[in-house]
């Protein structure tokens, strides 16, 4: 499943604010549609590495016409993506589906009472601090073990709040907190976390460790570095698929399924 992204800030360190305004954030989220996505995830607050927190008034400002408009229009699966749950709830009341929380439900312990209130979807995202300052702890004794231990946890904790396993999805955060090499590795040890049982989100679209191998700095351009992370998240086992370029990453996900499941002569 394809996740295009819909980040209403003016902020985000790729759209550079495009979808600030809710009639082209809304006529953007159609066109990712019409391309192939499955679930359109927006946000308004930034989560880019440095990025400071704004209000939650201010976070369901951006956010409340562009899920009110964009239900006039498409029944799609919505994602709400924030730390807040008041912010959640207004989405969830205003039509969206899914929790996509970058904390991992940790943050606000209302979030996980919220998303059992609505039988809302929820994705468990890892990562250390906070945008701001999440690159500044990187320092792992071995990322794969943290991280299962962290799942384990985490799920725990919204199944203990009567959430069933089967709305849980797991996200291992490429790009909060981890160096380069981490990514990459996480990317290569991806299917060591199908042992929870739980679909797995991977979010690499235009991230920085993409410039660390490539040595691209704009990332608009790092469409093709963004397609080989897909290509073989999808082999590790990835399941939904957080994207920026929906019709080109349609394409990738389409072709490299078709390699894995073609039948053997």
């Amino acid at each position: 499943m394809l996740m295009g992204i819909l980040n209403v800030t003016p902020d985000s360190f790729s759209e550079n604010g495009k979808n600030y305004n809710p009639e082209i954030a809304v006529e953007n989220a159609l066109k990712m549609i019409d391309g192939g996505a499955d679930i359109i995830d927006i946000g308004g607050e930034s989560s880019r590495p440095g990025a400071e927190s704004v209000s939650s008034s201010e976070e369901i400002r951006r956010i409340q016409p562009v899920i009110n408009k964009l239900r006039n229009y498409s029944n799609i699966p919505i994602s709400v993506d924030t730390t807040k749950s008041s912010v959640a709830e207004i989405a969830l009341d205003n039509g969206a589906d899914i929790i996509n929380d970058i904390t991992g439900f940790y943050s606000d312990d209302q979030m996980k009472h919220i998303a059992s209130k609505y039988n809302a979807g929820c994705i468990v995202m890892h990562m250390r601090g906070t945008p701001k300052t999440m690159q500044s702890n990187t320092a792992y004794n071995n990322i794969v073990d943290e991280l299962t231990n962290y799942f384990q946890s985490a799920i725990a904790n919204l199944t203990d709040s009567g959430i069933s396993e089967d709305f849980i999805c797991i996200d291992p955060g490429i790009g909060f907190g981890k160096s380069v090499q981490q990514n990459l590795l996480l990317i290569k040890q991806l299917s060591q976390f199908q042992a929870f049982g739980r679909p797995m989100l991977i979010g690499p679209s235009r991230k920085s460790f993409i410039a660390g191998v490539l040595n691209i700095d704009d990332p608009g351009k790092r469409i093709w570095g963004t397609a080989a992370a897909i290509s073989t998240s999808i082999c590790m086992g990835a399941k939904i698929l957080r994207v920026h370029d929906v019709p080109e990453m349609k394409d990738v996900c389409m072709l490299t399924n078709s390699i894995l499941n073609v039948d053997e002569q």
